[in-house]
Parts: C-alpha cells; sequence; structure tokens
C-alpha cells in the first residue's frame, strides 16, 4: 500500500435464487479468487446470499434462517484475512425486513448497513417485504453479541492515512439526497454500493455516468459490485456490470452479461489532495457528522502491485475524435482571450515574433483566429522574424511562408550587427557560445518586438508554453516576456496536435504545407550555429523528452504525487519507450528546475488558463520563488 494505493474488487457471484448454502459457497470462491490478487476491500452484489429475486419468499422465516447461515458461513472463511468484505442480505430485527449489507473481516462481522431508499416504482416493489433502513446507528443482537446497525457508519483504517469507507446500496445513489454525501462530508474517501440493477437498452450508459458524477463530486474512490446472471429472468435481466471509479474515472469496468470480476488500484493519497487542493469541499462542520459511528479496522502493509494506468501524455486525449475536439475548443479558447484583449486596448496590431517553431506558429495562428472574429485584416499583423548566428534556412523559409500564406505583414530584422554592438558593449567574445552569448540574442529579439509595439500603437503576442514556464526554459526578459501569452496555458505535448488539427482542418493547401514541414522541425531555440546548415541545438537533448516533463507536471501539480510515486508511474507508463534510468535522470533535473525557476513564473504576463494544471501566480500556483526542494531532494536521493 506504498504510495497511498489500494486494492479493491467488486465480484458478482453465480447465484441460485432461494439458495443461500450454495450462495454462499461461491461466494467463498470469489473472496479465493480476490485475495490472490491482493484486494483490500471486496463488494458484492445487493442480497447475494439469497439471491435479489426472491420476491415473497423473503417473508419466510425458513429462508431468513438459512441466509443467516450462509452468513455465518461466508464469516468463517474470512478468517485469517484482512480484507473488508461486504455482502448483501435480508436481515429481521424486532419483526421488520431489512435489505442489509453485512461488512466482515477477519472472521467478524462488524456491521449491518441497511438499505435506506426503498424503491417501489416500475419493475421494482420492494417495499413490499423491506422496511427503509435508518442512518441513526444502533446496536442488534447476532450470535450472543451486539454488532452496529444504521447508516451512519464509517469504516476508518488505523494504518493507511484518509482510508475511510462507507456503504450504500442500489437504489441509494439514484436519490436526489444518496447517503453517499453524507459519507462523503464525513470524511469517507472510498464509498461502496452493493447494487442489484435490473438491465434495460441505455440504462449503462446511465448508470456509468451516474457513478462518474458521484465519485467525481465526493472526490472518491467508488466500487459498484451488481447482480448478475444466476437472478431470476421471470420479469427481468441482470448484467453484473460491475464497476470501480475514482474521482470521475472509471478504473475498471466489468463486460456485462459475463459475472465478471473487476479488480483496480484506488489512489487514497490522491483522493486525499484533492479534498485539500478543493476549498470548497465540505469540512464536516454543519454538524451532520457527529451522528457517525466510525468502526476501526487495520491492513497488513504490503505493495501494491499496479494493475491501473497512467496515460503518458495526460494532457492529450489518446482517442482522435476527442483530441479533435480538444484541439477545436483550445483553439477557441486562445483566439476568444486575444480577442477580448484587444478590445480592450483598442489595439489594431499584434506583433508576434515567428522563427519557423511550433510555439511561435501556434501564436500566429491564434492571433489571426483572433483578428478574424474581431473583423480585423490579417495586414495588422506584424510576424517579425529576427535571423541571427542559429537560424537556418529551413526555419526562415519557414517563418516567411507561414506568414505569407496567412496574410500578415511580414517583417524581417536582422539582429546579427545589433548583438555583435551589444557583446562589444560588454566585453562578451562572440565566439564563446556560452549563456550570455544565447540570451544576449533572446532579449535583443523581445526588444525588437517591444519597440515595434510602440511604434504601431500594438501589443506584443507572446509564443512561451506551460512546459517551458514549468522547466524555466526561457530567458528571462527575453522570450520570457510579452503583452499577452497567449500559449501560457498549452504543454509542449499538446502544442503539436493543436498545430497539427489547424494543418489538417485549415482547407489551405500552402498553409498545410509548410504547417507540416514546422511540424517535421526539431524543437530548437537555435541560438548556437548551425552545422553543415542544420539545427545543431535541439532543446531535447539539453532539457529532457518534453513528454516526461509534462508528465511529470501533471501528476505532481494536478495530483500531488511526490519524486517516488511520479518515479513508479513514470517507469509504468514509459516502459519499453525509456529506460529507467532514463526516466530518473529527468526527473531529477525536472524537480531541479520546477522549484528554482519559479523567479520567472512569478512575473509573467497575463494568458488564457487552458486546462486544469496552470502556472500563473496570480491564478493555479501561488508559489514563493525562494522556495526550498530539500524534502523532495530527500526522496529523489532514495532513487
Amino acid at each position: 500500500m506504498r504510495h497511498g494505493f489500494l486494492k479493491v474488487a467488486a465480484a458478482t457471484p453465480d447465484v441460485r435464487v432461494a439458495e443461500p448454502a450454495w450462495n454462499a459457497g461461491e461466494i467463498c470462491k470469489k473472496l479465493e479468487e480476490c485475495w490472490e490478487q491482493g484486494a483490500k476491500i471486496i463488494v458484492f452484489p445487493e442480497l447475494c446470499l439469497t439471491g435479489y429475486t426472491c420476491d415473497d419468499l423473503f417473508l419466510q422465516e425458513r429462508l431468513l434462517e438459512s441466509a443467516l447461515d450462509a452468513l455465518r458461513h461466508v464469516t468463517a472463511a474470512t478468517d485469517g484475512h484482512d480484507s473488508l468484505v461486504f455482502v448483501g442480505l435480508p436481515f429481521e430485527w424486532e419483526g421488520k425486513l431489512y435489505n442489509v449489507a453485512a461488512a466482515i473481516q477477519d472472521g467478524e462481522l462488524l456491521a449491518l448497513i441497511p438499505k435506506r431508499h426503498i424503491p417501489n416504482y416500475a419493475e421494482f416493489y420492494e417495499a413490499r417485504h423491506f422496511m427503509p433502513g435508518r442512518a441513526q446507528v444502533c446496536r442488534v443482537p447476532f450470535d450472543g453479541k451486539e454488532v452496529y446497525f444504521g447508516g451512519n457508519l464509517l469504516f476508518t483504517c488505523t494504518n493507511m492515512k484518509g482510508l475511510a469507507v462507507g456503504c450504500e446500496i442500489c437504489e441509494d445513489v439514484w436519490v436526489a439526497d444518496p447517503p453517499s454525501i453524507a459519507h462523503g462530508k464525513a470524511g469517507a474517501t472510498v464509498i461502496v454500493n452493493l447494487s442489484a440493477s435490473s438491465e434495460s437498452v441505455g440504462k449503462d450508459e446511465y448508470r456509468r455516468t451516474l457513478l462518474q458524477a458521484t465519485s467525481g463530486r465526493l472526490a472518491a474512490g467508488y466500487v459498484y459490485a451488481s447482480a448478475g446472471d444466476g437472478e431470476s429472468s421471470q420479469d427481468l435481466v441482470f448484467s453484473a456490470h460491475n464497476m470501480i471509479l475514482e474521482n470521475g474515472t472509471v478504473l475498471a469496468e466489468a463486460k456485462r452479461f459475463a459475472n465478471e470480476t473487476v479488480i483496480s488500484e484506488l489512489d487514497i493519497s490522491r483522493l486525499r489532495h484533492e479534498r485539500r487542493r478543493a476549498c470548497t469541499f465540505t469540512d464536516g462542520s454543519d454538524g451532520q457528522t457527529e451522528s457517525y459511528v466510525r468502526i476501526p479496522f487495520s491492513l497488513t502493509q504490503e505493495e501494491t502491485a499496479l494493475t491501473r494506468t497512467y496515460a503518458p501524455l495526460p494532457f492529450v486525449p489518446a482517442e482522435d475524435e476527442r483530441k479533435r475536439a480538444r484541439c477545436s475548443e483550445i483553439l477557441t479558447m486562445q483566439s476568444v482571450a486575444l480577442k477580448k484583449r484587444l478590445a480592450h486596448t483598442g489595439c489594431k496590431t499584434a506583433v508576434v515574433g515567428v522563427s519557423g517553431g511550433l510555439d511561435s506558429t501556434l501564436a500566429l495562428l491564434v492571433t489571426a483566429l483572433a483578428f478574424d472574429r474581431l473583423g480585423l485584416d490579417r495586414k495588422g499583423i506584424l510576424a517579425v522574424t529576427m535571423p541571427c548566428f542559429g537560424t537556418t534556412d529551413r526555419t526562415y523559409a519557414n517563418a516567411c511562408r507561414l506568414s505569407q500564406t496567412l496574410g500578415t505583414t511580414l517583417r524581417e530584422i536582422n539582429i546579427r550587427n545589433a548583438v555583435q554592438v551589444h557583446f562589444q558593449d560588454i566585453g562578451q567574445d562572440w565566439n564563446n557560445h556560452d549563456v550570455t552569448y544565447e540570451n544576449g540574442q533572446a532579449r535583443e529579439r523581445t526588444q525588437v518586438l517591444m519597440d515595434l509595439a510602440n511604434q504601431k500603437g500594438g501589443m506584443v503576442i507572446g509564443t512561451g508554453d506551460l512546459s517551458e514556464l514549468a522547466l524555466g526554459w526561457a530567458t528571462y526578459n527575453g522570450d520570457h516576456m510579452s503583452m499577452y501569452g497567449v500559449n501560457a496555458g498549452v504543454p509542449k505535448t499538446l502544442v503539436r496536435d493543436l498545430v497539427r488539427f489547424y494543418a489538417d482542418s485549415c482547407e489551405d493547401k500552402n498553409l498545410a504545407e509548410v504547417l507540416a514541414d514546422v511540424l517535421d522541425t526539431p524543437v530548437s531555440p537555435e541560438l548556437l550555429p548551425p552545422v553543415d546548415g542544420k539545427i545543431s541545438q535541439k532543446t531535447e537533448d539539453l532539457v529532457g523528452p518534453y513528454e516526461l516533463h509534462d508528465f511529470f507536471l501533471y501528476y505532481m501539480l494536478r495530483c500531488g504525487f511526490g519524486p517516488l510515486k511520479l518515479y513508479r508511474v513514470a517507469k509504468r507508463s514509459f516502459a519499453g519507450i525509456y529506460p529507467e534510468e532514463t526516466v530518473k535522470k529527468w526527473l531529477k533535473v525536472f524537480c531541479r528546475r520546477f522549484f528554482t525557476q519559479q523567479f520567472k513564473r512569478s512575473c509573467l504576463p497575463d494568458g488564457p488558463k487552458i486546462g486544469s494544471v496552470a502556472l500563473s501566480p496570480r491564478g493555479d500556483l501561488r508559489m514563493p520563488s525562494d522556495a526550498g526542494m530539500e524534502a523532495w531532494q530527500a526522496e529523489l536521493e532514495l532513487l
């Protein structure tokens, strides 16, 4: 359970209606299967010890007694196992019958949780047999002992930080005020649901959406086990649509009509992080949580083998259709944001430094879209190419062609002489290709752009992207500065897809051709002289692969992962792509650069937030520029 991972399972046994002894045996078989895979929370369907479709047989005492015997059998089978197990059965108390979930661990019945909302509409007639359960907790007798009985119960783990489990049953999650809301407010990070949701055409989509919304709203894990094959098909059919969800995302989903067991890992530490960052998540101060009874349990500490996957490109949708929709939306967001700034300032001129690279290409495309939205002539866009020591013929030609095909005004200003004069003024040997040599060019370019903007009464449009800001891969007061940064919220791994989407959808052959060549050009600042006319300085050779850095950025800021956890999931996500030593090397570089370069982010120009990870000092990242990284360094050294 290192790094907060908890293995959970949703299992549907092959039941026989009204045969508890048989069902108990099938449940025990499923338990063995789940234990072999290390599951620590195991959830079975509603009324699975008898079958959900017993109808009036629920009123027969023989069935009820047999169900209790079956419960004893399953409870005994858990002896020596620390997994928290939930099974469903009918339970009589004080002359009333309840639909309950039995919580079991290590040979002991911990509690009985009654179903709160009893459906009595459409195909459901549960009110004919069962009473609604109460939230209030009391104790009921069972085999000479007293066990907790009621809805307001939380099972809290004593040796896994943040793990608290709440339970609801089937219809409970479909109502306007489900018990899971109160459970979450009381501190539950995992909700289990024992269900017998009958199937009908299209219901699976609604069910999935409902559970995604519930787990997302509660920032919780959700383990849903439903009845399946074996239930009576007299009037209904059940599909065993088992699911495991986390904070709105489906981690595992059973093939329907197969009684398939699904197992995955919930990330409890990530859920805790999500609740910490959302200050609107309740703190339980409304008084409703005071009535909760917390039942402690413990788990054996062990390594949790991972089966869940982490997207190696978390900012980029994997499916082509979603990717196209995402790109269209982002271009709209960028251009609408710039439109507002241009309209507010009254600027009719925008100045964009174009290098023939990806970032400046995207910035120019966005500026053109903003001008179109304002009804302005694209000639008001001043595309400035500023060749110097490192400029290659390829990138120069692409910068010019891009400006021309978009219908903007192209301006070429060779800065070689200006930079050489500057080097003479400060005593810099222009054959010394150090950081001064590189940054002097970048700052000269920014000076040119700023002065042109003053001259034309316009504004400089920044080109730097989110990934560069995270790494501080920008020249302070050079390409780091602008009057509005349209790419500030876009990570490098997504920039390429945005340009490609524009190329595929622009319906302009010449523009598509130049964009294709830009996409094929290595990412480079082009500050060092070319070799044999080709780019000699490749960014990813110097700072590392952007797909690794974007992975680290997303899972550190959005999910709160520390270095060891980042390394663990990155190794898994990039297996066969990067060796472990490569992952380790660039993770160390990422952490060092992220902490040391905050001063550049602290004075960023305005720019639109695009995704859930942003670095604006006025928005998502309030970080001191001189923050220490000793705590992170201590973990890095363990690698």
